[in-house]
């Protein structure tokens, strides 16, 4: 059972034990109701407290049953907190540690309350594209309030039980425990307490009996759904809380209660709900490794030494500083390191005037930082992590120097972001040692780190820079060597795919106003400004030679040999005015583009923003078939966190897997044969994936 009953005394205790957050799957709710059924048969027992075992009380539904047959079997959530309310003895529910979604939802059920202090209390439904589901929204306003009520439903954000249990009026919480330790004495005082207070037979106080009203209730709600709209358009599901908090002011318990349960069961069959959940169980997967368990011994990090004191490097060890982990940071020359420090101090000064960080904690984070211009100085590091020069020569130098100092077991990482992980390890005599750990720029903001398994890179190794990953906060993704790795190697078809655009009748503001509507943080051509058209400019070059009959627009070239790289030089695809980053569409590229198409004979043509977007997107996704095919990526849902990640592909639409896969496979594949026939276009590239073409013939999905 992961409900376990025990007697103590006149009390009966029913603890909830499915770690790691104490998930109300089914047998849990089982458990649950079999405890109390029990309990109020015993005529020994007084009262009941219902409390979760290890680090939580409840985080809420079970995430292993999202979307089986489970989730729905009786009893359900709802029913099970009927049973509490209407349970013969009282009921004191005893939160600590995490009370969030359905366990927040069961303790409201409760004839009474108590809590820890340092007790996590939320309602984090939204973050599904959904609202709480079993009465959250109608019992929370009536013991909070409705504004504070509110609030905490529509962002989903944690709140601290002693900030709660402080509110005026508030009627959540009957008591505060002294202390996480004092907790049970204290919940076993008051359950004796309400047993002596109802011998006579009076009634148990029930949340749904309580008054809930607005003074100003119209005025407010319609404030609060102007709020919402202009903060998540894309999202139904936070407009969708206010109606049912208001439903809660003005409709009696029971039609509230279905109100919301209408609004919840039409919430889970929205495209967004499906991304939300699909992002949820793909991230907490992209740790998982086949053939690495869980229980994979890791190396200890206690020392990380950075190579480069650059952009990357910089913000590669702001992530260490900011987790309290102490780097050493290398460089050829001192000035080189004093602008990489003033760099950093910078970043964290800007930060301390927002007021996102504290003085004392900028100062500590800096005090882990150490600087050298010696190898020799990086003997000690567990973790050294290079971010030199993108070229295999500088790589060369780099990993024959370290091959001669690290120590042995030192993990020896590349921030490479298209080199081949398996030559750079085999620049050293410790092969298994090396990884690949290619952040994303700005380093100290972006999400995604993708992992590059290299064909000795030990298992030790991968499960340590998993970890490591996790601590410093960053979302990490498992690909294997090949070139380009899971990110670039898409958007490199995706580029492509934008320059045929331009030379067959469209601009790049038009491209990137498209993509920007589906809901990309930036296009093609606005990405390309700001990451540097240069870039790209010296990976064609390469192209032009190891793949010679690969396909490409002129148009990129042509820019670049007008000196256009981008922001940096004031001009890209776009102009630019000095100190701004608006993106100004320029005459004069628009008149090398319609030269361009002169030259090659081509009469351009009107392009709907309907074929833009899929164009760019199923360019991704036939790429990523074959990734998957080729076992780069061990599952779909890897490659969507890496676009939803690292690529600003828009959350709401659940990565380029998940979209494909609402869209149905066989209309991507259609779409496909439809482009392979365009003369402008690269037909071979977009004959589907074997991979892709075996799912249409099964009737299968991606994820």
């Amino acid at each position: 059972m992961t409900a376990e009953y025990k007697v103590h005394g006149d009390i009966a205790v029913i603890t909830l034990n499915n770690p790691p957050v104490n998930g109300l799957g089914l047998a849990t709710r089982q458990g649950i109701v079999a405890g109390l059924e029990q309990a109020n048969a015993d005529a020994a027992v007084k009262a009941i407290v219902l409390t979760g075992a290890g680090k939580a009380f409840s985080g809420g539904a079970d995430i292993k049953e999202f979307g089986s047959p489970k989730a729905l079997q009786e009893p359900n959530l709802l029913s099970v907190i009927t049973a509490v309310e209407n349970s013969t003895k009282p009921v004191v529910a005893a939160l600590h540690s995490v009370a969030m979604g359905g366990g927040l939802e069961l303790a409201l059920g409760a004839h009474y309350r108590i809590a820890a202090p340092g007790t996590q209390i939320a309602l984090p439904e939204v973050k599904l594209g959904l609202i709480p589901g079993a009465g959250g929204t109608q019992r929370l306003p009536r013991v909070l309030g409705v504004e504070t009520a509110l609030n905490m439903i529509v962002s989903g954000e944690p709140v601290k039980s002693e900030l709660l249990a402080s509110l005026p009026g508030q009627k959540l919480f009957d008591k505060l425990a002294a202390s996480a330790e004092s907790l049970a004495d204290e919940a076993f005082a008051l359950a004796r307490e309400a047993a002596a207070k109802h011998a006579d037979g009076s009634a148990f106080p029930l949340v749904r009996n309580l008054p809930c009203k607005h003074p100003l209730g119209d005025a407010y709600f319609q404030f609060a759904r102007n709020m919402v709209k202009g903060m998540a358009k894309n999202y139904p599901a936070p407009a969708k809380c206010v109606d049912a908090v208001e439903a809660a002011t003005q409709k009696k318990f029971a039609d509230g209660m279905t109100f919301e349960r209408d609004i919840f069961i039409n919430l889970m069959w929205t495209p967004e709900c499906r991304a939300l959940r699909h992002l949820f169980v793909a991230e907490r997967a992209a740790s998982k490794i086949p053939d690495v368990p869980d229980d994979t011994p890791k190396r200890d990090i206690k020392l990380v030494g950075v190579i480069g004191a650059g952009t990357m490097g910089g913000g590669i060890t702001m992530n260490f500083l900011n987790a309290g982990i102490p780097v050493k940071m290398l460089e050829m020359k001192q000035e080189a390191l004093d602008r990489g420090i003033a760099t950093i101090r910078k970043n964290y000064e800007a930060q301390v005037k927002k007021g996102k960080l504290k003085q004392d904690k900028y100062e500590q984070r800096m005090s882990l930082l150490s600087t050298t211009l010696s190898y020799d100085d990086l003997k000690d590091a567990d973790l050294i992590i290079e971010a030199v020069f993108e070229e295999l020569g500088v790589k060369e130098a780099v990993f024959k120097q370290l091959d001669a100092v690290a120590k042995p077991g030192a993990i020896l990482a590349s921030n490479t972001s298209t080199l081949d992980v398996d030559k750079i390890a085999n620049f050293t005599q410790r092969p298994q040692d090396v990884v690949g750990m290619h952040f994303f720029s700005p380093a100290n903001v972006m999400k995604l780190l993708e992992v590059v398994r290299g064909q000795a890179t030990a298992k030790d190794v991968l499960a340590t820079v998993m970890a490591i990953a996790k601590k410093i906060k960053k979302t990490a993704v498992v690909s294997g060597v090949c070139d380009g790795f899971i990110g670039n190697r898409m958007i490199e078809q995706y580029s492509r795919q934008a320059g045929f655009l331009l030379e067959e009748g469209a601009t790049p503001a038009q491209v990137d106003k498209a993509v920007e509507k589906f809901g990309f943080a930036m296009g093609p051509f606005r990405m390309g400004d700001l990451a540097g058209n240069d870039i790209g400019w010296a990976i064609r070059k390469r192209r032009y030679t190891e793949k010679p009959d690969l396909k490409y627009s002129k148009t990129a070239d042509l820019l670049c040999e007008m000196g256009r790289y981008g922001q940096k030089t004031g001009a890209g695809w776009y102009d630019y005015v000095p100190g701004k980053r608006d993106a100004i569409p320029s005459a004069l590229v628009v008149e090398m583009i319609e030269k361009h198409r002169q030259e090659l004979g081509i009469t351009p043509r009107k392009i709907s923003d309907e074929e833009i977007v899929q164009r760019l997107v199923f360019s991704l996704v036939n790429e990523a078939a074959h990734i998957l095919e080729e076992g780069i990526a061990s599952k779909a849902g890897d490659i969507d966190m890496v676009y939803l990640t690292g690529y600003g592909f828009p959350i709401y639409r659940g990565g380029p897997m998940h979209y494909a896969d609402q869209l149905g496979l066989f209309n991507v594949a259609e779409a496909m044969k439809r482009f392979a026939q365009n003369p402008r276009d690269d037909a071979n590239f977009w004959q589907p994936a074997p991979l892709l073409a075996r799912l249409v013939a099964e009737g299968k999905t991606f994820n």
